[in-house]
């Protein structure tokens, strides 16, 4: 059984998708058979919790022990690790802050990826390695690479693409562009083809040069090459041919340019387990 206090207003399925993976996984079943509490009163249905409100969730072994991410890599500074897709970034972060806190150690929210995109986050387990990722990811002092499965062939082996990407907060989309537009930012996506498939699909090495909201994911799709899976910028039609609906994307390698303290991470690079293939 866990225990959570919520600390504001909103509904149960929010307040588990980003505190609770294993409640997230297990949503469906949680509510059929009540095994939530809130308040110490089993619920059926999603409802809304105010601020200090109770959630108990009864799961069996088996599923609390579903992973949600796999450790890569931990120090006194910074641990980080390969999140799962389906898993809301947030919900690890609340795994790994109360782990932390219950040794008597801190954890600290650094970035985030979407929901259904597999691979590595960073957190800092200081300030001072806060203060200094969070200065690094600012700076573009972080190299990241993905990996993405699209659908159709792409013609260039390897180009740096330039757009301009304006978000929708209200609808939680973006859109591209390919001149200045006013609410707009500039976006620099560069990909390398890895492999060229017989089913019409390429598996794409992506890094960004900017990292705005979907960016990869929606100057894909913009080119013509929507990530395989991706239901929100991608084509829907070959998603259900292919019955796929998660986004063929893995955040694959984080290395780092760091000042002072954390200079020692410059030497290391760090690799996700996942890949951006069809599971075998």
């Amino acid at each position: 059984m866990l225990r959570l206090i919520s600390e504001k207003r909103q509904t149960l399925k929010e307040f588990t998708e980003n505190n609770y993976a294993q409640g997230a996984f297990f949503w469906t079943y949680l509510l059929k058979n009540r095994e939530i509490k809130i308040n110490g009163v089993r619920v059926e249905k999603d409802v809304t919790l105010e601020i200090g409100d109770e959630v108990c969730y009864y799961l069996n072994k088996k599923q609390e022990e579903k992973p949600a991410f796999h450790l890569v890599y931990k120090d006194d500074d910074v641990l980080i690790v390969d999140k799962e897709s389906g898993v809301n970034s947030e919900a690890v972060y609340a795994a790994l802050f109360r782990e932390q806190t219950e040794n008597g150690g801190q954890c600290f929210f650094i970035h985030r990826l979407d929901r259904n995109t597999k691979g590595l986050l960073a957190f800092a387990l200081t300030k001072n390695a806060e203060t200094a990722l969070l200065q690094a990811f600012k700076e573009q002092r972080v190299e990241k690479k993905y990996h993405a499965l699209c659908f159709n062939q792409i013609k260039k082996e390897r180009a740096t693409l330039t757009a301009y990407l304006k978000k929708d907060a209200d609808k939680a989309l973006v859109k591209i562009y390919d001149m200045p537009k006013s609410g707009a930012e500039k976006i620099v996506t560069e990909y390398t083809v890895l492999c060229q498939n017989a089913d019409n699909t390429t598996k794409l090495e992506v890094v960004l040069h900017t990292g705005k909201t979907h960016q990869i994911r929606a100057h894909l799709a913009y080119i013509g090459n929507p990530i395989v899976g991706d239901m929100k910028y991608g084509d829907t039609q070959k998603n259900k041919a292919y019955k796929k609906s998660r986004q063929y994307l893995v955040a694959k390698s984080l290395r780092f340019s760091l000042d002072g303290a954390l200079a020692y991470l410059n030497e290391k690079t760090f690799v996700s387990r996942f890949e951006a293939e069809y599971e075998k």
